[in-house]
């Protein structure tokens, strides 16, 4: 599976769109985390547990976005973006969307 941010793929040529397709997950933050976390805020320097935490998320939309996308038979998302939403206090929706396409 191609998955690129562009509309087009290089060197390819897209013969059929599919329709859109997105993948999503909500992920809730760890009390013990937010522990660190909070020492790290007083402290300054990058949060490392909240850094795994969203880069997980990515990932996990993305699986999502391209099992919707074999499923309608591509081989390629084009226009890939990623969204983020604050749900409540302590979670977050990472949310991943393309377009699903056939190239050769």
């Amino acid at each position: 599976m191609i998955i690129v941010t562009t509309e087009s793929v290089a060197g390819k040529k897209i013969v059929k769109t599919l329709g859109l397709v997105r993948g999503n997950t909500i992920r809730a933050r760890h009390v013990g985390k937010d522990i660190l976390a909070g020492f790290k805020n007083i402290l300054g320097g990058e949060i490392e547990e909240y850094t795994k935490l969203m880069a997980e998320a990515r990932e996990q939309s993305l699986d999502r976005m391209t099992e919707r996308a074999q499923e309608l038979g591509a081989n390629a998302i084009v226009g890939v973006k990623f969204s983020t939403s604050y749900i409540m206090g302590a979670a977050s929706e990472i949310l991943a969307y393309g377009t699903a396409v056939v190239v050769e």
